[in-house]
């Protein structure tokens, strides 16, 4: 299954790349279900993984980039949900 995964992905950024918008939606679909079976798999619930997403955005933000091995600080610079204006945490999902 982690192989379907890599391989589903590898053609999400591939249609991304050539700008195929609707190859990106059937695909990511496609993603989107093979990562849900592998969670499955593994004992992993999607609760588990939008937790972990959750703690990272009120963390860093929305900032796009991580500096490798300097203890997950957002990039100098990055756009992230404080200085962009955007609602972060609790807010955010108010706003939903």
């Amino acid at each position: 299954m982690a192989k379907k995964v890599a391989e589903e992905a590898v053609e999400v950024g591939l249609d991304a790349v050539q700008r195929r918008r609707e190859s990106v939606v059937l695909e990511s679909a496609d993603l989107i279900y093979n990562l849900a079976v592998l969670w499955a798999q593994c004992g992993v619930t999607p609760a588990e993984v939008l937790n972990e997403l959750s703690r990272r955005e009120s963390l860093y933000g929305i900032a796009e980039k991580l500096r490798k091995g300097a203890g997950h600080a957002p990039v100098k610079g990055a756009r992230t949900a404080r200085n962009s204006g955007r609602p972060t945490g609790p807010a955010l999902k108010a706003a939903s």
